[in-house]
């Protein structure tokens, strides 16, 4: 199996659905669905396309909080069914698809003057629900540790930026958090093109029915038919301008990015709770790079889908707001490095607020013979491919086996175990797993260096993206197989070695 993606194979599998022939099931989009979708049948035996209009992992699924829980926050809205699939994902996504990239994040809930009686005792409640979804989930200790009450002293200690005034404790719970996001979106479609599924970034759907679409090739302007006995719908917050029978009320999710030192140097994450509001939470999120995410809003979106969010200013000074309540040293606009936003495809009902919408997915199969699949979330990626896979072959009689993604690998992923002898620098065995190794010996010596004083990431990683992740353009290597592009500052020093990084992938 060869999970290699190159543009000459992109070019060429391209060429072949041209000259006709319908496949199986045709995907449109390769964010985390579509991609985990175009996993999903291939792993059955169909034969599948999978398409999008830009790269891969460039719309939402680029912007989460890289978390895979949960929810404590669904559990506030009593949503226990959407909690307990997430429980049972996050099992999955662990312990077997991507082991390598996700690791175990403590995490604080603490206890001041402002949260003290009903809101604290409410989210003492849904952690110790959660904590029992986890063990229902078949979640060890080992994996994720339980829950429990910390003192003021224990509690400052981890997070010692916390006000120690108004400290009386914190709640210590733990959760999944990925390396990055978009990284898992590249291992799936990996992983699909691994069994013959063809991804076809840069191919942008003009017009969809049930039989296939009319698409056209962007880097070349050309146009082709792409026949297919099934198509599924999976762009997300865009599927409406597909499928106008699907109704969303898609929210913006805005995160800021900080510096670490500007924290103490915080290694576990802080849950705060929103002042006056039962359901809503704040995230601190410290990442393995000296940064910090902090997130997340949940505003209404009103007007066009744009490709790439921006973050408004009303935003960042919310979750400034929210943070400064319980830090001893406020933070300023000017200590965070960078922001990004992402559009949650909501499913409308009659809600007044996005941040009460339901975060449980929907398969819909339209009455122009198109399947959608939209809501949902990052964690749960897996099921709605499953659910939208089951009824592609249901609804269009295709020929295919039973569902087998529960027990699939990504490439490069292995036990613990494993994982702990690779013979290659932590932070790489974290992003690469076994194939950390490969990463390494592909790339020249002076490529092994990280690119700045501040920026982790090698140019060696950038040439692994080049050579076996389709990454063709300086913004495919610096904003979606890396995040440099997350701080314009970081993103700015890697443009150099990007450059000769796509010069060398060229002359291979």
């Amino acid at each position: 199996m060869d999970a290699t993606l190159t543009g000459p194979r992109r070019d060429r599998e391209l060429a072949e659905l041209a000259e006709g022939g319908a496949v199986d099931l045709l995907v449109v989009g390769l964010g985390v669905t579509g991609a985990g979708v175009a996993l999903d049948a291939a792993s059955r035996g169909l034969s599948v396309a999978a398409v999008e209009a830009q790269d891969l992992a460039h719309g939402t699924s680029r912007w989460s909080s890289k978390l895979v829980h949960g929810g404590l926050r669904y559990l506030a809205h009593g949503q226990i069914r959407v909690a307990y699939e997430s429980a049972i994902e996050r099992h999955v996504l662990m312990t077997r698809t991507a082991p390598h990239l996700i690791r175990a994040l403590p995490m604080l809930l603490p206890t001041t003057d402002y949260t003290i009686g009903w809101q604290d005792r409410a989210a003492a409640v849904g952690l110790r629900v959660g904590d029992l979804l986890r063990v229902s989930a078949g979640t060890t200790r080992r994996t994720l540790p339980g829950t429990r009450r910390l003192g003021s002293a224990e509690a400052g200690a981890m997070a010692p930026m916390l006000r120690r005034v108004s400290l009386r404790g914190a709640r210590l719970s733990w959760d999944g958090q990925l390396c990055d996001d978009a990284r898992l979106v590249v291992g799936l479609a990996r992983a699909a093109a691994a069994r013959s599924a063809r991804i076809l970034p840069r191919a942008r759907v003009i017009e969809l029915h049930g039989d296939g679409a009319t698409v056209e090739d962007t880097r070349t302007g050309e146009t082709l038919h792409i026949a297919a006995r099934a198509v599924i719908n999976a762009t997300g917050v865009w599927a409406s301008s597909l499928t106008p029978h699907v109704r969303l009320r898609p929210s913006r999710g805005t995160h800021l990015v900080l510096p670490a030192a500007a924290l103490g140097g915080l290694w576990a994450g802080l849950t705060i709770p929103v002042p006056g509001d039962f359901a809503r939470y704040v995230l601190v999120l410290p990442q393995t790079d000296g940064l910090v995410y902090v997130g997340l809003t949940d505003e209404p979106l009103a007007g066009p889908i744009p490709d790439v969010p921006e973050p408004t200013e009303a935003d960042i000074a919310f979750l400034l707001d929210v943070l400064n309540g319980v830090l001893d040293r406020p933070l300023r606009r000017s200590d965070v490095l960078g922001a990004y936003a992402g559009l949650r495809p909501l499913l409308a009902d009659a809600a007044d607020r996005t941040a009460d919408l339901s975060r449980q997915h929907a398969v819909i199969d339209g009455p122009d013979g198109v399947i959608s699949v939209v809501g949902g979330k990052l964690t749960t990626y897996r099921r709605m491919a499953e659910d939208a896979v089951d009824t592609a072959v249901r609804c269009r009689d295709l020929t295919a086996g039973a569902c087998r993604t529960r027990r699939l690998p990504l490439p490069g992923a292995a036990s613990p175990a494993h994982l702990a002898r690779v013979p290659a620098p932590r932070r790489l065995v974290a992003r690469y797993g076994v194939e950390a190794v490969d990463v390494l010996a592909e790339a020249p010596a002076h490529l092994h260096r990280p690119i700045g004083a501040e920026i982790p990431v090698t140019g060696a990683e950038l040439l692994w993206a080049a050579r076996h992740e389709l990454a063709r353009t300086v913004d495919d290597l610096l904003d979606r197989r890396t995040r440099l592009g997350l701080v314009p500052a970081y993103r700015d020093a890697a443009l150099p070695v990007a450059g000769e990084v796509l010069e060398l992938a060229a002359t291979r």
